[in-house]
Protein backbone atom coordinates (compact mmCIF):
# COMPACT_ATOMS: atom_id res chain seq x y z
CA UNK A 1 0.00 0.00 0.00
CA UNK A 2 1.76 3.14 -1.22
CA UNK A 3 -0.66 5.31 0.79
CA UNK A 4 -0.06 9.04 0.63
CA UNK A 5 3.05 8.57 -1.50
CA UNK A 6 5.77 10.04 0.72
CA UNK A 7 8.09 7.06 0.23
CA UNK A 8 6.93 6.69 -3.37
CA UNK A 9 8.03 10.24 -4.18
CA UNK A 10 11.53 9.59 -2.80
CA UNK A 11 11.82 6.35 -4.78
CA UNK A 12 10.51 7.93 -7.98
CA UNK A 13 13.09 10.72 -7.73
CA UNK A 14 15.83 8.11 -8.34
CA UNK A 15 14.62 7.64 -11.92
CA UNK A 16 14.03 3.90 -11.48
CA UNK A 17 10.80 2.31 -12.69
CA UNK A 18 8.44 2.48 -9.71
CA UNK A 19 5.10 0.67 -9.34
CA UNK A 20 3.02 1.97 -6.44
CA UNK A 21 0.33 -0.55 -5.45
CA UNK A 22 -2.68 0.86 -3.61
CA UNK A 23 -6.17 -0.49 -2.89
CA UNK A 24 -7.84 2.67 -1.55
CA UNK A 25 -9.40 4.70 -4.39
CA UNK A 26 -8.80 8.09 -2.73
CA UNK A 27 -5.15 7.37 -2.07
CA UNK A 28 -4.77 5.93 -5.55
CA UNK A 29 -5.95 9.20 -7.12
CA UNK A 30 -3.27 11.03 -5.13
CA UNK A 31 -0.63 8.63 -6.44
CA UNK A 32 -1.90 9.13 -9.98
CA UNK A 33 -1.37 12.87 -9.58
CA UNK A 34 2.16 12.19 -8.33
CA UNK A 35 2.75 10.03 -11.42
CA UNK A 36 2.20 13.11 -13.62
CA UNK A 37 5.33 14.59 -12.01
CA UNK A 38 7.34 11.38 -12.39
CA UNK A 39 6.94 9.60 -15.76
CA UNK A 40 8.79 6.59 -14.32
CA UNK A 41 6.04 6.08 -11.72
CA UNK A 42 2.99 3.89 -12.34
CA UNK A 43 0.11 3.83 -9.85
CA UNK A 44 -1.30 0.30 -9.74
CA UNK A 45 -4.84 -0.18 -8.38
CA UNK A 46 -5.44 -3.34 -6.39
CA UNK A 47 -4.62 -5.54 -3.44
CA UNK A 48 -0.93 -6.45 -3.11
CA UNK A 49 -1.98 -9.97 -2.04
CA UNK A 50 -3.48 -10.45 -5.51
CA UNK A 51 -0.83 -8.59 -7.49
CA UNK A 52 1.39 -10.48 -9.94
CA UNK A 53 4.73 -8.86 -9.13
CA UNK A 54 6.53 -10.72 -11.91
CA UNK A 55 4.11 -9.38 -14.50
CA UNK A 56 4.67 -5.83 -13.25
CA UNK A 57 8.43 -6.24 -13.35
CA UNK A 58 8.32 -7.57 -16.92
CA UNK A 59 11.65 -9.37 -16.68
CA UNK A 60 13.43 -6.83 -14.49
CA UNK A 61 14.77 -7.53 -11.00
CA UNK A 62 12.53 -6.41 -8.14
CA UNK A 63 13.08 -4.36 -5.00
CA UNK A 64 10.13 -4.03 -2.63
CA UNK A 65 9.47 -1.18 -0.20
CA UNK A 66 6.52 -0.61 2.08
CA UNK A 67 4.91 0.03 5.43
CA UNK A 68 2.97 -3.22 5.77
CA UNK A 69 -0.45 -3.37 7.44
CA UNK A 70 0.46 -5.05 10.71
CA UNK A 71 -2.51 -7.43 10.77
CA UNK A 72 -1.62 -9.07 7.41
CA UNK A 73 2.19 -8.93 7.51
CA UNK A 74 2.58 -12.71 7.32
CA UNK A 75 0.27 -13.23 4.28
CA UNK A 76 2.04 -10.39 2.44
CA UNK A 77 5.46 -11.86 3.13
CA UNK A 78 4.33 -15.29 1.91
CA UNK A 79 3.00 -13.62 -1.24
CA UNK A 80 6.37 -11.90 -1.77
CA UNK A 81 8.18 -15.21 -1.32
CA UNK A 82 6.25 -16.64 -4.28
CA UNK A 83 8.39 -14.32 -6.44
CA UNK A 84 11.64 -14.99 -4.58
CA UNK A 85 13.53 -15.84 -7.76
CA UNK A 86 13.04 -12.31 -9.11
CA UNK A 87 13.46 -10.25 -5.92
CA UNK A 88 16.81 -8.74 -4.85
CA UNK A 89 15.72 -7.23 -1.54
CA UNK A 90 12.72 -6.18 0.55
CA UNK A 91 12.63 -3.14 2.86
CA UNK A 92 9.59 -3.03 5.13
CA UNK A 93 8.31 -1.31 8.24
CA UNK A 94 6.43 -3.80 10.39
CA UNK A 95 5.39 -4.35 14.00
CA UNK A 96 8.51 -4.62 16.17
CA UNK A 97 7.39 -7.92 17.68
CA UNK A 98 7.09 -9.45 14.20
CA UNK A 99 10.46 -7.99 13.19
CA UNK A 100 12.00 -9.81 16.15
CA UNK A 101 10.42 -13.05 14.96
CA UNK A 102 11.65 -12.68 11.38
CA UNK A 103 15.24 -12.19 12.52
CA UNK A 104 15.23 -14.59 15.50
CA UNK A 105 17.88 -17.27 15.84
CA UNK A 106 17.31 -20.88 16.96
CA UNK A 107 17.05 -21.46 20.71
CA UNK A 108 15.46 -18.06 21.33
CA UNK A 109 11.91 -17.35 22.49
CA UNK A 110 10.96 -15.47 19.30
CA UNK A 111 12.12 -18.22 16.93
CA UNK A 112 9.22 -19.98 15.23
CA UNK A 113 7.59 -20.93 11.95
CA UNK A 114 7.72 -17.38 10.54
CA UNK A 115 11.45 -17.19 11.36
CA UNK A 116 12.13 -20.37 9.41
CA UNK A 117 9.95 -19.38 6.44
CA UNK A 118 11.60 -15.96 6.23
CA UNK A 119 15.12 -17.33 6.56
CA UNK A 120 14.42 -20.00 3.97
CA UNK A 121 13.88 -17.29 1.37
CA UNK A 122 15.86 -14.34 2.73
CA UNK A 123 18.69 -13.09 4.93
CA UNK A 124 16.81 -10.82 7.36
CA UNK A 125 18.33 -7.83 9.16
CA UNK A 126 16.69 -5.84 11.96
CA UNK A 127 17.75 -2.36 10.82
CA UNK A 128 16.24 0.00 13.41
CA UNK A 129 13.41 0.53 15.86
CA UNK A 130 10.95 3.30 15.03
CA UNK A 131 9.26 5.12 17.93
CA UNK A 132 5.48 5.28 17.97
CA UNK A 133 5.55 9.09 17.88
CA UNK A 134 7.15 8.92 14.42
CA UNK A 135 3.69 8.08 13.06
CA UNK A 136 0.51 10.13 12.90
CA UNK A 137 -1.61 8.90 14.51
CA UNK A 138 0.81 6.86 16.64
CA UNK A 139 0.16 3.09 16.61
CA UNK A 140 -0.40 1.16 19.82
CA UNK A 141 2.68 -1.01 19.20
CA UNK A 142 6.33 -0.42 18.41
CA UNK A 143 7.57 -0.59 14.82
CA UNK A 144 10.81 -1.53 13.10
CA UNK A 145 12.49 -1.35 9.73
CA UNK A 146 13.61 -4.73 8.45
CA UNK A 147 15.66 -5.54 5.35
CA UNK A 148 15.30 -8.96 3.74
CA UNK A 149 18.03 -9.78 1.23
CA UNK A 150 17.61 -12.64 -1.18
CA UNK A 151 18.42 -15.44 -1.61
CA UNK A 152 18.18 -17.11 1.78
CA UNK A 153 19.07 -20.65 2.77
CA UNK A 154 16.84 -21.97 0.00
CA UNK A 155 19.73 -21.41 -2.40
CA UNK A 156 21.84 -24.10 -0.70
CA UNK A 157 19.04 -26.61 -0.01
CA UNK A 158 17.76 -29.11 -2.55
CA UNK A 159 14.10 -28.91 -1.55
CA UNK A 160 11.84 -30.89 -3.85
CA UNK A 161 8.64 -29.16 -2.67
CA UNK A 162 8.89 -25.87 -0.77
CA UNK A 163 5.19 -25.82 0.15
CA UNK A 164 5.49 -29.32 1.64
CA UNK A 165 8.60 -28.23 3.54
CA UNK A 166 6.78 -25.26 5.08
CA UNK A 167 3.85 -27.51 6.02
CA UNK A 168 6.37 -29.80 7.72
CA UNK A 169 7.85 -26.86 9.66
CA UNK A 170 4.34 -25.79 10.73
CA UNK A 171 3.73 -29.28 12.07
CA UNK A 172 7.03 -29.18 13.97
CA UNK A 173 5.94 -25.93 15.66
CA UNK A 174 2.29 -26.94 16.08
CA UNK A 175 2.69 -27.19 19.86
CA UNK A 176 5.84 -25.31 20.68
CA UNK A 177 6.31 -26.72 24.16
CA UNK A 178 6.20 -30.30 22.92
CA UNK A 179 9.12 -32.26 21.52
CA UNK A 180 9.50 -32.99 17.81
CA UNK A 181 8.81 -36.66 18.54
CA UNK A 182 5.33 -35.70 19.81
CA UNK A 183 4.54 -33.02 17.23
CA UNK A 184 5.51 -35.28 14.35
CA UNK A 185 3.34 -38.24 15.45
CA UNK A 186 0.85 -37.57 12.60
CA UNK A 187 3.73 -38.01 10.16
CA UNK A 188 5.95 -40.74 11.61
CA UNK A 189 6.26 -43.14 14.50
CA UNK A 190 8.31 -41.88 17.48
CA UNK A 191 11.15 -44.37 16.89
CA UNK A 192 11.52 -43.19 13.29
CA UNK A 193 11.65 -39.54 14.38
CA UNK A 194 14.26 -40.39 17.02
CA UNK A 195 16.40 -42.10 14.38
CA UNK A 196 16.16 -38.99 12.17
CA UNK A 197 17.16 -36.74 15.07
CA UNK A 198 20.08 -38.99 15.97
CA UNK A 199 21.28 -38.95 12.37
CA UNK A 200 21.59 -35.15 12.67
CA UNK A 201 23.33 -35.40 16.07
CA UNK A 202 20.30 -33.79 17.72
CA UNK A 203 18.91 -34.61 21.15
CA UNK A 204 16.10 -37.13 21.09
CA UNK A 205 13.96 -34.69 23.11
CA UNK A 206 14.71 -31.75 20.77
CA UNK A 207 12.06 -29.12 20.18
CA UNK A 208 11.41 -27.22 16.96
CA UNK A 209 12.86 -23.98 18.32
CA UNK A 210 16.29 -25.65 18.54
CA UNK A 211 16.62 -26.52 14.83
CA UNK A 212 18.16 -24.47 12.04
CA UNK A 213 16.53 -24.24 8.62
CA UNK A 214 18.95 -26.79 7.18
CA UNK A 215 18.27 -29.20 10.05
CA UNK A 216 14.52 -29.00 9.39
CA UNK A 217 15.24 -29.84 5.75
CA UNK A 218 17.45 -32.77 6.72
CA UNK A 219 14.88 -34.20 9.15
CA UNK A 220 12.07 -33.85 6.61
CA UNK A 221 14.19 -35.55 3.95
CA UNK A 222 14.99 -38.40 6.31
CA UNK A 223 11.35 -38.95 7.25
CA UNK A 224 9.99 -38.77 3.71
CA UNK A 225 12.71 -40.72 1.89
CA UNK A 226 13.99 -42.96 4.66
CA UNK A 227 17.56 -41.78 4.13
Amino acid sequence: GAGHGEMTGHLASTGAAIYAIELDALLLSRLQRLAKKFPNLTAVPGDVLETDLAALAAGRRIRLYGNLPYYITSPILHHFFMFAGQIDDIHIVIQEEVAMRLTAKPQTKQYGYLSVATQLYTRPEFVLRIPREAFSPPPEVGSALVTLRLPGERASLALRDEAAFLDFVKLCFSQKRKTLVNNLRPLAKPDIVREALAAQSLRLDARAEQLTVSQFAAIQDCLTTGR
